[in-house]
């Protein structure tokens, strides 16, 4: 069973910066996506950011962008979240996801793997 595992959460002040990781129990096993979603309390699911193992693009939601950076090991089988710049509405928990096909990087249909979840919680 692969699973995805999860860490680097945590309490931060604003302004302040968190790294998540996330590593795919199976180092064999392949993924065309992986990424991270969270998820605010009474808030919905929402897409943060994604890269494509094939072409190196990475995609990012346009709250974050320019101060959360995406990337990934050489294995492509770990990838990691750097967060800069935290503001108290990135209080969320975050989960790591992974896709075994390609597809749209902000659909959460083609995620198969999900994360437990890490809480990220920035005070102002």
């Amino acid at each position: 069973q692969v699973q995805l595992v999860e860490s680097g959460g945590g309490l931060v002040q604003a302004g302040g910066s968190l790294r998540l990781s996330c590593a795919v129990s199976e180092r064999t096993f392949r993924t065309y996506i992986m990424g991270w979603f969270r998820q605010a309390p009474g808030k919905e699911r929402e897409f943060v950011a994604a890269i494509r193992w094939t072409s190196g693009n990475t995609y990012y939601a346009d709250s974050i962008k320019g101060r959360f950076t995406i990337n990934g090991d050489n294995a492509k089988t770990t990838v990691f979240l750097q967060m800069n710049s935290l503001k108290p509405e990135d209080t969320a928990v975050y989960y790591c996801v992974a896709a075994p096909r390609s597809g749209r990087y902000s659909d959460t249909n083609i995620y198969d793997y999900w994360g437990q979840g890490t809480q990220v919680t920035v005070s102002s």
